[in-house]
């Protein structure tokens, strides 16, 4: 073999074949478009596994809807007068029993709504304050120890109305004690200057606390209620006045509660005479004109029928789509005298009675 052209034919191998072993040029990337995936890609799992909705939740996260619950009672008096335990009284109760005793068969209704907001007509002191000087006769006091602040917090009690006249019995300094009594036990308040807003979700209801002791006190709360309009979604005025004892409210306070539908209120809620009146459809608004006593030491035999206002909101997507109302018709004792444990009538026919006269139907709830 001549070797003399085995270096040029070495040459012309590797130029035919180098091309063949040659590692290809990459490919175009392949492009899928997202409509042509029928089904979506799984998402990644959480880090923690979620808690299981329920069916409601998964309904009310698709439609965008969710409720919104309220409760309202009439005067909650946690109080003896003058601070004084007596056998029997309340301060008496109190002292012997846990705090959840008092609200114990109504804690379930509480517990399940959204917000539960009383009339506290109750000094919340440790200090031994002077009363101050009353003209009315008779006359009353009534404070308690800033302990009793858990009867409310233990029992789903969320927030209070300080706008009565009970809550100043003891001066600008039981007054002052009584809103950092609430305050630091974690309630809400409102009083004559102070709203009261509750919120979910973004919605927020306004409730217009305050004193309604003649008819031409309503044009300040016109005010007020003109002003939480611009802060709030829904706004309920929670009123404390008229004449004590009587099953008929008086035609000023009709005349003025009226007047608050009128300004824009969407809910008039009363409460002071210490017994039931009751209710009306007015302008497609509703007017409870008093909700009774509820807890209620200031009597060893008050009357003995109440009930708990049950308002529902249902919101979707913010605005408001419905509002219903439920009375919950309720004892304000179980014993024999005042044992100051209010709780839902069993009886229906006792129960409808209260229905019925809230309804104007029959002219006596007992």
């Amino acid at each position: 073999m001549n070797f003399r052209y085995l270096p040029a034919l070495l040459a012309a191998l590797w130029v035919a074949v180098c091309p063949v072993l040659a590692p290809a040029a990459p490919a175009e990337p392949l492009r899928v478009k997202a409509a042509v995936l029928h089904e979506p890609l799984p998402p990644a799992p959480p880090e923690e596994p979620a808690e299981p909705q329920t069916p409601e939740e998964e309904t009310a996260e698709e439609d965008g809807a969710f409720t919104m619950v309220l409760s309202f009672t009439g005067d909650m008096l946690l109080a003896s007068g003058h601070g004084q335990r007596a056998a029997g009284n309340f301060l008496d109760y109190a002292a012997r029993q846990e705090p959840t005793y008092f609200l114990q068969n109504v804690k379930p209704i509480f517990d399940e709504d959204d917000f539960t907001v009383v009339n506290l007509e109750t000094v919340l002191t440790d200090r031994r304050l002077p009363p101050r000087e009353k003209t009315t006769d008779p006359a009353f006091w009534f404070r308690s120890g800033t302990k009793n602040t858990a009867i409310l917090t233990s029992s789903g009690v969320e927030a209070v109305s300080l706008a009565n006249n009970h809550t100043g019995d003891y001066g600008a300094g039981g007054y002052k004690d009584t809103v950092k009594a609430v305050t630091e036990a974690g309630l809400q308040y409102g009083d004559n200057t102070h709203p009261l807003y509750l919120e979910k979700n973004g919605f927020r209801v306004a409730v217009i606390c305050n004193g309604l002791w003649n008819e031409g006190q309503a044009a300040s709360i016109v005010r007020r209620l003109q002003a939480a309009e611009a802060e709030s979604d829904f706004q309920i005025v929670f009123y404390h006045g008229g004449k004590e004892g009587v099953h008929t409210p008086e035609a000023w306070k009709v005349r003025a509660s009226r007047r608050l539908v009128d300004a824009g209120a969407d809910l008039v809620l009363g409460n002071h005479p210490h017994v039931l009146q009751p209710r009306e459809v007015y302008k497609d608004r509703e007017i409870v004109y008093s909700l009774g006593n509820f807890c209620y030491g200031g009597s060893r035999y008050p009357k003995n029928r109440t009930l708990i206002y049950r308002l529902t909101l249902t919101v979707k997507d913010g605005a408001l789509v419905s509002a219903a109302s439920e009375l919950i018709p309720c004892y304000v004792y179980t014993g024999k005298v005042n044992n100051y444990c209010p709780a839902p009538i069993t009886d229906e026919e006792q129960a409808q009675r209260v229905l019925d006269f809230m309804d104007g139907r029959i002219k006596s709830p007992y």
